[in-house]
């Protein structure tokens, strides 16, 4: 993603872009938190997770790949359904997991706004972080998108699925990680991730003036 290289070469620009990505994937578990309480369930809220305090929220594995390699993630905010009325627990469930997807898609389009209006010179400091600032919140979302569990894509799923599809989902939920991890390194995810990434960027496109 072009992260060592940006530290490499200019430490300031690093530091400035670690710091509002940290904060994409705090934001993307604030909302989920935020919507959740929106609809009636206050969990997030008595834990704490309705904050932007970074303490709240940093996973230090998360935040270490996040660094490295451009792509990471915050500890999950708390959501519990039931806490929802019953006639729009189908409706919340799809909310509250497309919250986060649509806060790394809107940090994504403030990014290519503010890209377009300011006009930086390519490979200043301002440029290189607004574009790597879009470029990682775009493929945050696209990978969330992804309907494995635990993965929001998966939950967005639930919502418009039979309750008996839904138990072969929440079973396979323990073992998500390592189906995601094992179909990531024989690319077959690739494609998918592309996929989502075209779509999310041209949406945004459409949105910018």
């Amino acid at each position: 993603m072009g992260l060592i290289k940006l530290l490499m070469s200019d430490p300031a620009a690093f530091v400035m872009l670690a710091v509002l990505l940290l904060y994409s994937v705090i934001l993307h578990e604030l909302a989920h938190g935020w919507v959740a309480y929106r609809m009636g369930d206050a969990t997030a809220k008595w834990l704490g997770r309705l904050t932007l305090n970074p303490i709240r929220h940093l996973d230090p594995i998360g935040t270490a790949a996040l660094m490295l390699i451009g792509f990471g993630w915050a500890k999950p905010v708390p959501v519990n359904l039931e806490n929802i009325p019953a006639p729009a627990r189908r409706k919340g469930l799809i909310l509250v997991s497309a919250a986060g997807v649509t806060a790394n898609m809107i940090i994504a389009f403030f990014a290519l706004f503010l890209l377009k209006l300011i006009g930086p010179e390519p490979g200043s400091m301002i440029h290189q972080v607004l574009y790597l600032l879009a470029r990682i919140n775009i493929l945050l979302a696209a990978f969330n998108l992804i309907p494995i569990p635990p993965l929001d894509g998966s939950k967005i799923l639930m919502g418009f699925t039979p309750e008996s599809f839904n138990r072969v989902l929440y079973q396979l939920e323990p073992f998500g990680f390592f189906i995601v991890l094992g179909l990531l390194m024989l690319g077959v995810l690739t494609p998918v991730i592309n996929l989502f990434q075209n779509v999310i960027v041209a949406v945004i496109s459409l949105l910018i003036p």
